[in-house]
């Protein structure tokens, strides 16, 4: 019971405070794609907790210690007196029901979100090279129309989709730098990072983490295609195609539509930060893990200590 509350209390503190935290984070905007999996390891390890303290307590002591030997007797008193649910049977099946519940809305929300947004990229490809054509020039489809638009679809046939309108109004340069961002997106598997935060969001949708994380990671992933791009050009050429794609087709609505987090990557290109120091990056990528494996160690623990100290005499 203890460790159940334990877990629900962790779950509750992450969930409520992580988004917060993270959100005013000066470092996630220099290493984008560490926030990413910070993100991600503070989503998931939520959801974990809440199935683990199900797990916990349903767990029935007597049944333990059915048919073991002597030898780990003082392992199952200590199991139990750890793990051992108040209430009997009602608890314990409160807790099987718990652990059930988060574990079916997880496996059928992941099942069906995955299946529709596969259906709808391949759709999508399918009519892009339906009413496009290749340009292997490119490697992208372009599609005939005067919107200045390029992004990517994801799933069995990743593609990244122009328009002629964009064609038109980017220079070699700023072109170059658009299609590295779109195939940054696709190398990096930034669809499959996003749907990862959307399907957090749909477990636990009451969690201010679960509800910021898909938008926050859509925005990092934005940020890191941006890095891609610019290893391997000027970063003032991709600022002034963001630029002239929002402000293209209709100038003042464009800009206003564009929204503050096109407004901070472009300053952002245009005068990067330093980058985090490797003692810096260590000590995050540490986090991550400690998020990641807080819930299994939580519930381990007083399992672990009961068998270290098993042989230990007994009063």
């Amino acid at each position: 019971m203890t460790i159940a509350a334990v877990l629900v209390a962790y779950a509750a503190l992450i969930g409520t405070l992580g988004s917060r935290l993270l959100g005013r984070a000066s470092w996630t905007a220099r290493a984008p794609l560490l926030a990413i999996v910070t993100y991600l390891a503070a989503v998931w390890s939520v959801v974990a907790a809440l199935g683990l303290a199900g797990l916990t307590l349903a767990v029935h002591a007597p049944a333990i210690s059915g048919g073991l030997s002597h030898l780990i007797g003082a392992c199952v008193l200590r199991l139990r007196a750890t793990y051992g649910t108040p209430g009997g049977a009602t608890v314990a099946g409160l807790g099987l029901t718990l652990a059930g519940a988060v574990a079916a809305r997880t496996a059928l929300t992941a099942l069906a979100h995955l299946r529709a947004a596969g259906r709808q990229a391949l759709q999508h490809a399918e009519t892009a090279r339906l009413v496009g054509h290749a340009e292997p020039a490119l490697g992208a489809v372009l599609v005939e129309h005067s919107e200045p638009t390029a992004y990517c679809v994801a799933g069995r046939y990743p593609t990244v989709i122009l328009t002629t309108g964009a064609v038109q109004v980017l220079d070699p340069a700023q072109l170059d730098a658009v299609l590295a961002h779109e195939r940054a997106h696709l190398t990096s598997h930034h669809h499959g990072l996003i749907a990862m935060a959307r399907i957090g969001r749909q477990v636990l949708p009451f969690l201010p983490l679960m509800r910021d994380a898909e938008a926050q990671v859509a925005r990092l992933a934005e940020m890191h295609a941006d890095d891609a791009a610019t290893r391997a050009s000027d970063p003032r050429s991709l600022a002034t195609a963001l630029v002239v794609l929002a402000t293209a087709g209709n100038p003042a609505p464009a800009l206003a539509a564009a929204a503050t987090d096109a407004v901070q990557r472009i300053h952002r290109l245009l005068g990067p930060a330093e980058p985090l120091g490797r003692g810096r990056r260590q000590l995050l990528r540490t986090t991550a893990a400690v998020l990641a494996l807080t819930p299994v160690l939580l519930a381990l623990a007083p399992a672990v200590l009961a068998l270290a100290l098993g042989r230990l005499p007994t009063a």
